[in-house]
């Protein structure tokens, strides 16, 4: 993205001071690809780690990903050095120079309002992706491929327990 310079208020403006406009007429600047003294750009790995991160804060979302996607993380938890489940798993996105936009797969835990959830990890990935990138976000489509039932969870820590035994 290349950036117009303003000299209507002066020198300091050329230099990229407070009264310069952007080609889009806007004064200022978000950092983000000023192309005043060069040229930003920002992997679509970085705005999916940021919206992965944002949704997982949401309360109500227990998980990110589908069944393979979360099956690949929990193995990666029981091996020593493997980490935990990825930043990324379950959000795809297209990153061009001003936009963004983003999908995510998450599954939510039982007894939440799945629509009021769902309202509310979009609310809280567009505002994360914007404020960090400075990229517009078009679109946040959210598919819900999962609830977490109680039962779900306990029977998961006997199944890691009894893992744990045959390891070791």
């Amino acid at each position: 993205m290349t950036n117009t310079v303003s000299n209507r208020d002066g020198p300091a403006n050329a230099a990229g001071g407070p009264g310069r406009q952007q080609k889009d007429g806007r004064g200022g600047g978000s950092g983000a690809g000023d192309g005043v003294r060069g040229e930003t750009t920002i992997a679509d790995v970085v705005v999916a780690k940021i919206a992965g991160m944002a949704a997982k804060d949401v309360p109500g979302v227990h998980a990110m990903g589908g069944g393979l996607a979360r099956s690949m993380g929990a193995m990666r938890e029981r091996v020593p050095g493997g980490g935990g489940q990825s930043a990324v798993s379950g959000v795809k996105v297209e990153v061009g120079q001003k936009q963004a936009a983003i999908d995510l797969q998450l599954v939510v835990e039982y007894g939440v309002a799945v629509p009021e959830v769902a309202d509310e990890v979009r609310g809280s990935v567009i505002s994360a992706v914007e404020r960090m990138t400075g990229r517009e976000v078009v679109e946040v489509g959210i598919a819900v491929g999962d609830v977490q039932l109680p039962d779900d969870e306990e029977s998961g820590d006997e199944q890691n327990e009894e893992d744990r035994r045959r390891v070791g």
